[in-house]
């Protein structure tokens, strides 16, 4: 996480620079939302000195280069009418799914996804089946999600339980 739910910087340069270093080369799967993904792929410079404005397949490369073994990039931060996740591997795209885009605002996403990944690669699942299960169980998080006070959604973990006990009051 390079910046909080509503934007605030997390990770300064020097911060980066070590993640980069000394992280990345040692990570399965990493799971950057777009922003993050262009920031860590850091911008290359031209023979003009121009910085270069990398797209997300781009930035998913040079973030594998970095030594990790899968890059998910996800696209909530992206102004479309749908959501799209694509996961990278060291031959290109390996799976890319679409999700409808939930109103709102949700603290707890992306962290509930890459717990979500985790839980099923250690279940045994190979990455890309992981990614998938992982990412179906975070958006019914979400489409269940709540808000306990004034600020962004939370997802409810828990749905499952819910819909479970409410069929057996049925």
């Amino acid at each position: 996480m390079l910046a909080s739910g509503r934007g605030d910087e997390l990770a300064s340069e020097d911060m980066i620079a070590a993640m980069t270093e000394l992280l990345l080369p040692q990570t399965t799967i990493i799971t950057p939302n777009s922003p993050e993904a262009r920031r860590l792929a850091r911008p290359q410079h031209d023979e003009e000195g121009e910085e270069d404005d990398p797209d997300l397949a781009e930035c998913a490369n040079r973030i594998l280069r970095l030594g990790c073994e899968y890059v998910l990039i996800t696209g909530t931060h992206e102004h479309s009418a749908r959501v799209a996740n694509t996961l990278y591997g060291e031959s290109g795209i390996i799976r890319s799914d679409d999700w409808e885009r939930l109103a709102g605002s949700y603290h707890g996403s992306g962290c509930t996804l890459a717990s979500a990944i985790a839980a099923t690669v250690a279940n045994g699942l190979d990455m890309p089946e992981a990614v998938r299960e992982a990412q179906e169980y975070t958006w019914q998080t979400l489409a269940a999600g709540f808000r306990p006070g004034m600020g962004q959604a939370i997802p409810d973990r828990f749905f499952w339980a819910r819909e479970l006990e409410s069929s057996r009051e049925n």
